[in-house]
């Protein structure tokens, strides 16, 4: 944005300025601002579209085997970082934790905090249950008043 502001020639230097060594050396021979920005855009421009097409060739090329092994620290990770975004509190509890577990011991935790939640549900179900107050109508009751009136 600074180069903007500057005459042609004093874009041209501050351009060039800003350029590696070598390609200084290659750039420094264009006479205008103009000419040197063409010329940079029209490589780099080139370069990406290739580099992006290249890593497109390579992403399409992958292909798991067999023989493709897996850490289990990598696997326990990759668990982790997939629980639900209700599990927030518990996920930041397990990335955390220094011990280094198993997949099964992994499983184990997970399972243990389902039951939890389970249980938690289950109380709230009764709690909620337990506040409300039934009422019954008593037939008689509703007689006695028609009859009072």
């Amino acid at each position: 944005m600074f180069c903007m502001r500057l005459s042609s020639y004093g874009q041209r230097n501050c351009i060039l300025s800003g350029l590696q060594d070598d390609l200084y050396n290659v750039y420094s021979r264009m006479k205008t601002s103009k000419e040197l920005l063409n010329s940079l855009e029209q490589i780099y421009k080139t370069e990406d579209a290739g580099t992006k097409k290249f890593f497109v060739a390579r992403f399409l090329e992958y292909k798991i085997i067999d023989s493709l092994v897996v850490n289990e620290a990598f696997q326990i990770s990759a668990i982790i970082e997939k629980l639900l975004p209700l599990w927030k509190d518990f996920k930041n509890y397990l990335k955390h934790k220094r011990k280094e577990m198993t997949v099964k011991d992994l499983i184990v935790k997970l399972h243990i905090k389902e039951d939890n939640i389970a249980v938690e549900r289950r109380s709230k179900g009764n709690s909620i249950m337990n506040g409300v107050n039934f009422v019954e109508d008593d037939p008689n009751n509703s007689k006695k008043r028609k009859k009072a009136r």
